[in-house]
């Protein structure tokens, strides 16, 4: 792990401590960091925190206090960080679910949400269960149990309704037309294959891991999947149209699936 990184989580565990007490169980790095591959620059820090109880509103905003950006300086993209209660975590459930989201960094919108209801349908409440389902697979155990114990995976209906949901989210999206360079479209193509992987072999992947796979497998569109992996060590990112293709392709085969 980046010794940056684990000092920050570290302190953000430190904080988290001080902030929920008795009531913090768990904590667990997710995303790139859990998934072994994060790239400084690039990636964000994602975290999840358990607590056993619901927090208090005074206790959020506390916790939001504690470790946004200002306070405590992410030396990543960003932090996304999201506490659940521990009951929700073992549930399994397909619904957001969560006690806390804060999003913050010096290169990340902020984000504090104290409720599920407070987040707008239009940004998507697929996030969390996916995320979870990565917890049970990979999650690194900063304190507590391991992360498979106490994450429950969804039942793979439900994984194919949020990936579902998800593809659909990415593309409605605006993409730049034509046939420039689209910044960002490596992510769009290589999230992409991260859900295909995990819909056709039943393993979350990192993104890059996962393009690599589908390569290997013989993929149809292994030129714009090389490229975006290229991009991600700062080649040519591939354009918008080439990365819709592919998304919409992996949504039909989902889709379609039976």
């Amino acid at each position: 792990m980046d010794t940056d990184v684990r000092r920050y989580l570290d302190d953000l565990l430190a904080v988290a401590r001080t902030t929920l007490g008795d009531n913090l169980v768990g904590a667990y790095a997710a995303g790139s960091v859990g998934l072994g591959a994060y790239q400084p620059g690039r990636s964000d820090v994602d975290v999840a925190l358990l607590c056993a109880d619901p927090l208090p509103v005074e206790t959020k905003r506390a916790l939001v206090a504690g470790l946004r950006h200002e306070a405590l300086p992410c030396p990543a993209r960003g932090l996304e960080l999201v506490t659940y209660r521990r009951s929700v975590a073992a549930a399994g459930t397909r619904e957001p679910g969560f006690e806390v989201e804060l999003n913050t960094g010096a290169r990340m919108p902020f984000r504090a949400t104290c409720a599920p209801a407070d987040r707008p349908v239009a940004d998507g409440h697929f996030w969390y269960a996916l995320d979870r389902s990565i917890l049970h697979q990979c999650g690194y155990a900063l304190l507590g149990a391991p992360a498979a114990e106490v994450f429950a995976d969804v039942s793979a209906a439900d994984l194919r309704h949020l990936l579902i949901d998800a593809l659909s989210w990415w593309l409605a999206l605006p993409t730049p037309p034509g046939d420039e360079p689209a910044p960002g479209a490596e992510d769009a193509v290589l999230g992409a294959c991260r859900s295909l992987v995990r819909f056709r072999y039943g393993r979350w992947l990192a993104k890059t891991d996962a393009g690599e796979r589908l390569i290997a497998d013989g993929d149809d569109a292994t030129p714009v999947i090389e490229r975006s992996i290229a991009a991600r060590r700062g080649g040519t990112p591939p354009t918008g149209p080439q990365a819709r293709t592919f998304q919409q392709r992996v949504l039909d085969e989902i889709t379609r699936a039976p």
